[in-house]
Parts: C-alpha cells; sequence; structure tokens
C-alpha cells in the first residue's frame, strides 16, 4: 500500500518539464485541469482495474510516466464522451498499444451537463448495459446495487439489462454514499422526482392529445423544459435551505453555492 507523507499525495513530486515520472498528486493536478472531478481514489481505481501500470519508487511510491497520464486521460474522456464500460475501454486502449488501429467504439450518449448536450436535457435511453458493466461503471459492488434496488432508487428490464438512466443514477448514488449520504436517505428524493414527472406529464398531456400533428410533435421538447425548471426549482429550494440553516455565515453571505 502506498504511503501519504503529510501534506499531499505522494512525496510531493510535481509534474515535470522533462519528462520525468509524476507522482499520483501531480499526475491529479493535471487531469483536473480537463476533469475537474477526477479524485485519488478514481485513479488508483482505474490501476487496480489494469487501466494503467505506473512504476513503483523503490520507497514504494506510484511514478507515472506521461504516456500513463495520457492514456487516462484517454480513459477518462471515453468514460465521459462515449460512456463506455472499462473493459470496453481497455480493450480499445490495449488494442492501440500494440499498435493496431481499432475503430473508435460507437458513442451513445453524453452525460447531463457535459458540453454538446443543453442544460436539463433528459438522457436518452441508448443502448443497455448488463449488471456487471453497470458495477464496473458505477465502481461498486453486488451489495451497493442490491440495496440500491432495495429503496427502488433504480430498477432493472425484465431481460436484467439497465439503462442509461440508471447508469447515471447508481454513479451519483455511489458519489453521495461517499459523503455519508445512504441510500435510504434518497427514498424522499425519488419519490419528489416521481410526483415532478407525473406532474410534468399532467401539464403535457393536452398537447399530446392535440389534433394538430405539429402540436403533438412539440409536447416532448415542452415536457423536456418544464422538467429543466423543475430541477431548477428543486436546486433553488435546496439552496435557500441551506443558506437559512447552519451553513449561513454571519456577515450574512451563503456557503452553498459560493
Amino acid at each position: 500500500m502506498e504511503h501519504t507523507p503529510p501534506g499531499g499525495a505522494g512525496d510531493g513530486a510535481a509534474a515535470g518539464t522533462g519528462g520525468e515520472p509524476l507522482s499520483i498528486g501531480a499526475v491529479l493536478r493535471v487531469l483536473r485541469e480537463e476533469f475537474p472531478e477526477v479524485t485519488l481514489s478514481k485513479i488508483r481505481f482505474l490501476e487496480t482495474e489494469g487501466l494503467v501500470e505506473p512504476q513503483r519508487s523503490p520507497s514504494g511510491y506510484r511514478r507515472f510516466s506521461v504516456e500513463d497520464v495520457e492514456r487516462l486521460g484517454s480513459v477518462l474522456r471515453m468514460q465521459r464522451d462515449h460512456y463506455l464500460p472499462l473493459r470496453v475501454i481497455k480493450r480499445h486502449l490495449d488494442a492501440v498499444a500494440r499498435g493496431e488501429r481499432p475503430s473508435l467504439p460507437a458513442q451513445t450518449h453524453r452525460r447531463p451537463g457535459r458540453p454538446g448536450r443543453s442544460r436539463g436535457t433528459a438522457a436518452p435511453s441508448g443502448p443497455r448495459v448488463g449488471r456487471a458493466e453497470l458495477l464496473a461503471a458505477a465502481e461498486a459492488s453486488e451489495s451497493d446495487l442490491a440495496e440500491w434496488e432495495s429503496y427502488g432508487l433504480i430498477a432493472p428490464h425484465p431481460d436484467g439489462s439497465y439503462d442509461a438512466a440508471a447508469l447515471t443514477v447508481v454513479r451519483i448514488v455511489s458519489d453521495l454514499g461517499g459523503h455519508g449520504i445512504r441510500p435510504r436517505q434518497l427514498r424522499d428524493v425519488k419519490a419528489a422526482a416521481d410526483r415532478e414527472a407525473g406532474m410534468v406529464d399532467r401539464a403535457v398531456a393536452p398537447l399530446r392529445r392535440a389534433a394538430d400533428a405539429r402540436t403533438r410533435a412539440a409536447a416532448d421538447g415542452t415536457a423536456v423544459r418544464l422538467a429543466a425548471l423543475a430541477v431548477q426549482l428543486h436546486a433553488s429550494f435546496v439552496q435557500a435551505a441551506l443558506c437559512a440553516g447552519p451553513a449561513e455565515r454571519a456577515d450574512g453571505g451563503c456557503r452553498p453555492g459560493e
């Protein structure tokens, strides 16, 4: 196990200018320029999954080459832009490393909030994934998934597969779990989302029943816009509640959202 001295990850080596190996902390700083959400645990996880194999110094610290950093960037980019399972990404990158020229795996969809998707747009269903692929993409265990399903946060299709929405949910639920928010606490969030979806459906129902074909065709776009507004309103309520509570500062400012 790698030891982390006080004050930072690894032994404090910064990104070099002459191609010298980088510490895991330096790699994190480089990657965060493009992937601000990446963490040390994510880099370590990708190592355990065989996506990158850094060398070790005599004292046991990880040492990443420029090629390692580029490979990590490719992995994160393919996850973000192509929504691919790690095993597919590894197979593709290994083929490239062998000098082959494999075609890039087909793109499915982008995650909400990324360039190329309008804010608030519902994710398309996209291709489905199996249980093992879902667990790998969410970096979760079987027990985690069983717990999430027991609280109704996600559910498989009759054939046992999961759609893109489920994949987004498990990633967010997993991230929240890292901050101590348990699945049972999220049941109310799911129930509120179901009620909001019902509200939107009722609002656009007259458009779907309209005689004019163009009006019916516009129903989906209206539903997307209403859903985006509902999400923004929900976020505003949460923000206001946090600012009215213990997070409020003595100077009248509000810590959340800064």
